[in-house]
């Protein structure tokens, strides 16, 4: 597929999907919906993939959703119960597309730089990580608009920083600079720049492909259950778990690779059918 509003790049098992129309800001209309799934779903299916970097050109990450991804079939076309239908499932494909990043079978890394808005929070907030620049900042849009957040701000926030914070946040749609989001462990760290963002982002993800893939898709899926559910839970959902896929050759390879001296080399996942 061409895309008109990414670009994706792969090499050595990490691939870079950019956000390439920083001249717009890298607003969202319904393009972008379109060709960010399929690019995720490009990148999840091949199996040699064992990490996802997600940056965008220009000075800002995303302005967030463009209005035009509201529009759709009129709904004075229907009465009102069936026009909710159509919005209802409008709104589940949107926040879907965001919710494709916790199931992908990597870990995805966001690099992020000026302003992240609206939908572009909820599109770090699915991410594994986030890392920014110094002018970064965040903001929930939606209530300065007179929306409530709605593809996935709401949900995943109040589990990345304080609750107090997060309601803050969402009722006042205040922006939040790079230093409080450091302070608060909404990002990793701040780097000076994009380009010394970009390359330690890339860096890290490069140090994840190294890692065998099973044990990190392993992680990760296990990670999301856990947040979920309870520690009980959890705990005998992974018994499960690891009785499936805990039959690899990775414990082997790796010894194999440490008796002679060498790093590990271990096999990709299979792609997806």
């Amino acid at each position: 597929m061409n895309y008109t509003r990414l670009t994706l790049d792969i090499e050595h098992h990490v691939a870079h999907l950019e956000l390439s129309r920083g001249e717009e800001y890298n607003r969202m209309p319904p393009a972008f919906w379109e060709e960010f799934p399929a690019a995720l779903e490009a990148v999840d299916r091949r199996g040699d993939v064992r990490a996802l970097v997600i940056s965008s050109s220009g000075k800002h990450f995303s302005a967030g959703m463009d209005v035009s991804a509201f529009t759709g079939t009129r709904a004075q076309d229907w009465d009102r119960g069936r026009a909710g239908e159509i919005a209802r499932r409008h709104l589940d494909r949107l926040q879907g597309v965001f919710t494709r990043l916790e199931t992908l079978r990597m870990p995805v890394l966001a690099a992020i730089q000026g302003g992240c808005v609206g939908g572009g929070v909820d599109l770090v907030a699915a991410c594994d990580a986030r890392y920014c620049t110094r002018d970064a900042f965040f903001c929930i849009q939606e209530i300065n608009i007179g929306l409530a957040a709605d593809v996935g701000t709401l949900q995943r926030l109040p589990r990345l920083i304080p609750d107090g914070l997060m309601r803050e946040l969402a009722y006042t749609g205040r922006r939040m600079a790079a230093d409080e989001a450091l302070a608060r462990g909404l990002v990793n760290a701040v780097f000076d720049d994009q380009v010394a963002l970009v390359a330690h982002v890339m860096d890290l993800a490069r140090e994840i492909a190294r890692k065998s893939p099973l044990a990190v898709m392993s992680t990760k899926h296990l990670l999301n259950y856990g947040r979920d559910h309870s520690v009980a839970d959890t705990l005998a959902y992974q018994q499960v778990w690891m009785g499936a896929l805990g039959q690899g050759e990775e414990i082997a390879t790796y010894f194999r690779a440490k008796a002679a001296g060498t790093e590990p080399e271990f096999r990709d996942l299979p792609p997806l059918d």
